[in-house]
């Protein structure tokens, strides 16, 4: 075993002694640089080195836990400046076990870094210092629901003050119900048509008969007079819409295409357009002076019962007993909007005259609605009866009249139903013709004309001794 390590040593002293020899042999190449290809020969595989590598870092990393569940584990008792006291019930742990010594050269370069402060600032700088500690230990809560936008809900408008309606003067002399009813752009006379196939003219003002027209063979259900010429259009239950020269008091076109009764009439206020509506579920276009058809629109499955034109589109609208409501593009002719909401029958619409809105009536309710898409507005409840027919003046009064005599009166921004009445059968009537089919207000709004069952036509005003007491 003694032969053996001498033996080594020997070996490495003689190889020391032979590299000591080659390098002084070669010293005068030492300075020159290592070539590339040698300096990769000598450099050791990318995997070993990273081997090598893990292998110190898992050692370091050993070491560093060993020694820390060694102080753990040891005993320590806590002196001097320590942040924790000692106490029971104070757990040590790696963060509170060893003792921070804090060196006197590192106190007073501490002390040295501090500016001078004046005393005046000195206030300014603790209220400072108050806020900012008061800011930064103020506990934030951020919930789910503290993203959520609380949206005030809308107040209901508060309804208008208007005048209370009463009766002004009754009228006679049909001798069927009156269907339709149309007032003069003038404001100086209205026509009335009835089931006794005749047109009457009456006086607004003294509420005398005018004239009479004859040439309908069935009940008249349409009317209306142009603004632009001294032109009246009615339409029948004999499938005719007729054109009247009001100069020489004769029918001057006709106007044929219908496959049933006709229902409703509507002129357009700038174009020289005629639209009627029919138990044939169509709406029809016609030119007003060539009496040719110009659109039939098609889509409602049921009678078509009121139609509306206006300057702005969309330009038409019908209403259907389907229990729909289109609005129609008179240029394209064809539908842009259908309006589903009425449960039952549309039987009347009505256009407001100053704002770009609507209204239709159903025995379920009677609805707003906005244009140009139809967008509803709100509902107006109450008026439990199949409800006729809808009229609106500029003063924003809704009327509404029901087939037993039932009359509500409504504010038209809050849809506050501020009068109810009924209206009062004629002596020598039945109490079940108590019933209002038709209506219309005046050009200034101050009168309401009402077409009845017992065959009579009713004038509406304001009670001019009403007052507002809730002003003062």
């Amino acid at each position: 075993m003694v032969n053996k390590s001498s033996d080594k040593k020997q070996l490495d002293e003689l190889v020391k002694t032979s590299i000591k020899r080659t390098r002084s042999l070669f010293k005068d190449e030492h300075e020159n640089p290592i070539l590339e290809d040698e300096e990769r020969f000598y450099e050791l595989p990318q995997c070993v080195i990273n081997q090598q590598q893990q292998q110190q870092q898992k050692a370091k990393k050993q070491k560093v836990n060993n020694s820390k569940i060694a102080i753990i584990k040891e005993k320590t008792t806590i002196k001097g400046p320590h942040p924790y006291p000692n106490a029971p019930g104070t757990t040590l742990d790696e963060s509170n076990a060893v003792q921070i010594n804090i060196s006197d050269s590192s106190i007073q370069k501490t002390i040295e870094t501090i500016p001078n402060i004046s005393e005046g600032d000195t206030a300014q700088k603790n209220n400072n210092a108050l806020t900012i500690f008061h800011q930064e230990t103020t506990p934030v809560y951020k919930t789910a629901s503290s993203l959520i936008r609380i949206k005030k809900a809308k107040k209901a408008p508060k309804p208008e003050w208007h005048a209370p309606w009463k009766l002004m003067r009754v009228i006679s002399g049909h001798l069927g119900w009156v269907r339709s009813i149309a007032v003069d752009p003038s404001n100086e006379w209205f026509a009335t048509g009835a089931g006794d196939r005749i047109i009457k003219i009456w006086d607004l003002a003294s509420g005398t008969l005018k004239l009479s027209l004859t040439g309908h063979i069935s009940a008249v259900r349409g009317l209306c007079i142009s603004s632009r010429h001294p032109y009246l259009f009615s339409a029948g239950e004999d499938k005719q819409i007729k054109c009247w020269d009001l100069e020489q008091n004769k029918v001057i076109r006709h106007y044929h295409g219908h496959l049933s009764a006709v229902y409703s009439l509507a002129l357009h206020p700038t174009l020289d357009i005629l639209v009627s509506g029919g138990r044939d579920s169509t709406a029809r276009v016609w030119d007003m002076r060539t009496k040719s058809q110009i659109f039939a629109f098609t889509g409602h499955n049921s009678t078509v019962s009121d139609v509306k034109c206006q300057a702005a589109d969309p330009q038409v609208l019908t209403a259907s007993m389907d229990s729909t409501i289109r609005l129609w593009d008179l240029a394209a002719g064809k539908t842009m909007t259908t309006l589903t909401h009425h449960k039952k029958s549309v039987r009347s619409l009505a256009l407001h005259p100053v704002e770009f809105s609507f209204a239709s009536a159903s025995p379920d309710n009677i609805k707003q609605w906005n244009f140009p898409e139809g967008n509803f507005v709100q509902n107006l409840e109450g008026h439990n009866a199949i409800v006729n027919t809808l009229s609106i003046n500029h003063d924003n009064v809704l009327f509404s009249g029901g087939d037993n005599g039932s009359m509500y009166f409504w504010d038209w921004k809050s849809g506050y139903n501020f009068q109810k009445m009924e209206t009062t059968a004629q002596p020598g009537s039945l109490d079940s013709e108590a019933g209002i089919l038709c209506s219309t207000f005046d050009q200034t709004g101050t009168r309401l004309i009402t077409g009845e069952a017992d065959k009579t036509i009713k004038i509406w005003k304001e009670d001019e001794n009403a007052y507002n007491d809730h002003d003062n």
